[in-house]
């Protein structure tokens, strides 16, 4: 897993390479070294650190390339530019493109560590901060992909303003774990943290539940109920699937964040609330906006920040290290030892499709685990499992095929490839019943012995 204070320090001189190295471990950093632009992308894809110290001028890929590179796939990673030949203009120009920090050799080394350690700080390292457990915010989150590492340096550093935040992601890749961690990285995180599923309500009655309702609302309201953005009043709201939220709910949540008050259905006066808003959804909310099916004016009050969750097959990596996580979490549920993954039932675990992410692994594993005769699960077991999920999964499309086969399948050998029997069982007269035949390529004279006595 990344480590938030290792560096990766990049010089093509050995010399230089090997002092400022020494300065920085005895001062207390891990540090990763490679003498070249291309040596230092190859050391990023391995594992991300949690600052960048690259020469500016070195053969092939030099230090502006490297940090645009950089810049590109890990945009919070900061990034310090080290040169014997730093003018004003290159200063000016690195620092205006996002460049953390630009020194010139010679340097002072107290320069180079406090710059270090503001870098450090300001990317969300919690050993150099001191001020809590280190990882303690991101509890539940395992990754050791550099994709999710520099998600989570994005959220830890939105975390610290009030800004509202939309988190992209397919069902399954961990969105209300991810705005739980907001939640604990903030000033707020004393506060109450709610969240609510906006599709899994019934429209009726999401309006109640957000902003409650007086008492004598409607039919059933004996009595005055708080909604969940008074619940969460000083904390955060987190509003998942929002998506799916109607048109109409959705007038009203605009104007509540406008006004920062909200008015309980059948209520006469308004309730001023202070709720930090992080929402959620696996739709093209984009498409959606365009399409009129979302109002534009709440997407953009919403969509301040936006953080995208990666799929479980583009972290495979993870694959591993949650397999044994979850494994170890099911076998304190169970009450027994701890199983371990065959090497090649681990293997398939890694080539999965994972069409449901973390949430299809957890299930698998569950099964798994409740299934096992030993102490290592084998191969055929995870195995069988993937194929279970893969049929459960399959597209809409596909299962009819498979349904309209399977049953003229069955009429056939009921009636043993009486094909004006099978179709008056199905209730289809003779003529379509054969286009379906046709269609699914089935020879009634296969079915003549099969008939049951």
């Amino acid at each position: 897993m990344a480590a938030s204070s290792d560096i990766l320090l990049v010089d093509d001189d050995p010399d230089l390479l090997k002092l400022i190295s020494l300065r920085l471990t005895s001062a207390g950093y891990r540090v990763r070294t490679a003498d070249s632009g291309e040596t230092a992308l190859a050391a990023l894809a391995v594992a991300r650190p949690g600052a960048v110290i690259t020469d500016l001028r070195m053969p092939g890929i030099d230090g502006l390339q490297l940090f645009n590179t950089i810049h590109r796939e890990h945009p919070s990673l900061p990034v310090i530019i080290l040169t014997a030949h730093g003018t004003i203009p290159d200063a000016v120009s690195a620092t205006q493109l996002g460049v953390f920090g630009f020194l010139t050799k010679p340097f002072d080394s107290q320069d180079l560590l406090q710059k270090v350690a503001s870098a450090m700080k300001l990317a969300g390292d919690d050993s150099v901060s001191g001020t809590e457990a280190a990882g303690e915010w991101r509890a539940g989150i395992i990754t050791r992909s550099p994709k999710m590492e520099d998600l989570l340096r994005q959220a830890k550093l939105v975390a610290d303003s009030d800004a509202s935040v939309l988190l992209y992601g397919d069902s399954g890749t961990g969105k209300e774990l991810l705005a739980r961690a907001i939640h604990r990285a903030s000033p707020r995180r004393d506060k109450p943290f709610v969240g609510v599923n906006c599709g899994a309500i019934p429209e009726p009655l999401l309006e109640s539940e957000l902003f409650g309702h007086a008492r004598g609302a409607f039919s059933g309201a004996v009595q005055a109920h708080k909604g969940l953005f008074q619940a969460a009043d000083g904390g955060t709201i987190f509003l998942d699937e929002i998506g799916d939220m109607p048109l109409a709910l959705q007038v009203k949540l605009l104007r509540v964040l406008q006004e920062g008050e909200v008015r309980p259905v059948g209520a006469t006066a308004a309730i001023p609330i202070d709720v930090r808003v992080i929402s959620a959804t696996h739709r093209d909310l984009e498409a959606q906006r365009s399409t009129g099916q979302f109002r534009e004016d709440l997407y953009y009050r919403l969509n301040v920040v936006s953080l995208k969750l990666s799929t479980l097959a583009e972290r495979r990596e993870d694959v591993p290290l949650l397999a044994t996580h979850f494994l170890r979490k099911l076998a304190e549920r169970y009450k027994r030892p701890a199983p371990s993954l065959a090497p090649d039932a681990m293997a398939l675990l890694i080539a999965a499709p994972w069409p449901g992410n973390v949430r299809q692994l957890v299930n698998l594993l569950e099964q798994a685990v409740a299934l096992a005769t030993t102490s290592v699960i084998p191969a055929s077991l995870v195995q069988s499992a993937l194929q279970e999920d893969a049929s459960a999964l399959v597209p809409f499309e596909e299962a009819r095929k498979h349904f309209e086969r399977d049953y003229l399948v069955r009429l056939l050998k009921i009636t043993g490839g009486n094909v004006t029997q099978a179709a008056l069982l199905a209730k289809r007269n003779r003529t379509e019943f054969y286009k379906l035949l046709q269609r699914h390529r089935i020879e009634p004279a296969m079915f003549k012995e099969a008939k049951t006595p």
